[in-house]
């Protein structure tokens, strides 16, 4: 099942946690395969938690207790995949039914939803919703999915709602990975982050290739990933489309490494437009940038327009985010970075799950320093107000134009195992400046294009005010 977040209405973004358990095993011709643990809602995947023994403590002539354990753990590990090997060679494939379709469209409801305040979702009504769409017999895919829509709509959630399986094939431009997996960060027993495949496009490369949910990423063309963020190793596969990047897995916990080689099949197109425009009677330049979405080349392709725009001599900037719906919602925290000194907060978030209750902020110096516009209207939504808020309120830009739209949520897309999804609202944001903005908006600081003259002193005072 893939799991993406975004917070545009037609978007998406980073993997949620799981309540599905995978083990690795080995199948007969000593091909990695899954088992699937079923135990309550069915969101997302992971591998089971294993501790292996080193081969030097192996070699201690008096082990200790947790060498022992070390070794213990190792003996059920093995004693486990051969256990679930027996189970595969004798077992049928898994059928997805109607009703498990339905089912699991419902427990993602479940675990995953907030209520941002205008729904009428209650733990109460939701289970006997269940249990009155369940009470019969489910005669057709078709229906299944019928269903699941009316049950997505009585939550009154605008935002929440069922994607056929053609739907839910077009999310490919916001894969952030170019192979079709996505990435999270996961704390091992000794508190260093893994990066772990906790999404994972059924029909993508990656998947191809022989990459499966749970598998540790330990390389990308041969450098170590070890102590990136889950975000910059996604930036590291992305390249041209069709051509081909190495990578290196660990599969499971119990697994061996393996090194494969992917083929990248990019769906999204450059949505950065650019230019270098003179101010009117001025040495002085601006740089242009039209940012269409925030989809997987968002941010990749903004850091070389304002490379390339400074290397040209901008003393300004205009980032143009007018009817720029939305899209991946980290990639509207990373494009806000680039403009914000560390340390500065871009975003805080909240929601039912705790992934969602963080203050995110920047971590190291801004990419440009000089000042900034931000043009903005009534179509400037979600991780656009991201943007733009966390420029404006840490002082580093002006809003120019239009009342923005107010989508303050955050969504989940998640896939069915009938290739079908459905997207889930699983958290909010407020600003820097701690201003919920769903169903508000951000107000502009001028309606028509001020001077430069006005914006540098609006943004000193701005900064004045702040530290004062």
């Amino acid at each position: 099942m893939s799991v993406c977040l975004f917070n545009s209405p037609p978007t998406l973004s980073l993997p949620t946690p799981s309540k599905r358990t995978l083990t690795c095993i080995l199948d007969a011709n000593n091909n990695w395969a899954k088992k699937t643990l079923l135990g309550g809602a069915i969101t997302g995947a992971l591998s089971i938690n294993l501790l292996l023994s080193s081969p030097s403590l192996l070699a201690l002539e008096s082990p200790s207790p947790s060498l022992l354990q070390s070794q213990s753990e190792e003996y059920l590990c093995r004693q486990e995949e051969t256990q679930q090997d027996f189970k595969v060679e004798n077992e049928a494939p898994q059928v997805v039914t109607n009703e498990g379709i339905v089912e699991e469209a419902w427990e993602i409801v479940n675990d995953s939803f907030l209520d941002s305040g205008r729904s009428r979702w209650t733990p109460q009504t939701w289970q006997q919703k269940k249990e009155d769409i369940l009470s019969g017999s489910i005669q057709s895919r078709a229906k299944a999915h019928e269903i699941i829509r009316r049950m997505l709509a009585s939550l009154g959630d605008p935002y929440t709602r069922f994607l056929s399986p053609a739907e839910f094939s077009k999310m490919g431009r916001y894969d952030i990975s170019g192979i079709g997996i996505n990435l999270r960060e996961i704390p091992d027993e000794n508190g260093e982050v893994k990066l772990k495949v906790l999404g994972l496009l059924l029909d993508g490369p990656a998947y191809s290739a022989g990459v499966r949910q749970g598998d540790e990423l330990l390389s990308v063309n041969g450098e170590d990933v070890k102590g990136k963020s889950a975000f910059e190793v996604s930036s590291l596969l992305q390249g041209p489309n069709e051509t081909f990047v190495i990578i290196k897995v660990k599969h499971g916990n119990c697994g061996p490494i393996q090194s494969m080689e992917v083929q990248r099949q990019l769906v999204a197109r450059t949505p950065v437009f650019y230019r270098l425009e003179q101010i009117d009677s001025s040495t002085a330049s601006v740089g242009y940038i039209r940012l269409r979405e925030f989809n997987a080349l968002a941010r990749k392709d903004l850091v070389i327009a304002m490379k390339r725009l400074q290397d040209r001599g901008a003393s300004y900037f205009i980032l143009d985010l007018r009817d720029n719906l939305g899209g991946l919602v980290q990639a509207g925290i990373e494009i806000a970075k680039l403009f914000l000194n560390e340390g500065q907060t871009v975003i805080d978030t909240v929601g039912k799950d705790s992934q969602y209750q963080n203050t995110i902020v920047a971590d190291s110096a801004p990419l440009v320093k000089a000042p900034v516009i931000v043009l903005v209207n009534n179509k400037t939504a979600s991780a656009s107000e991201i943007v733009a808020s966390a420029l404006h309120d840490n002082c580093r830009a002006v809003l120019v134009g239009e009342r923005t739209f107010g989508k303050g949520l955050i969504q989940s897309v998640y896939e069915l195992h009938d290739g079908s999804g459905v997207v889930v609202t699983v958290g909010k944001y407020v600003t820097p400046n701690h201003m919920d903005i769903n169903g508000n908006g951000i107000e502009p600081d001028y309606k028509t294009f001020p001077g430069w003259s006005d914006v540098k002193k609006h943004l000193s005072e701005c900064n004045i005010n702040r530290q004062g």
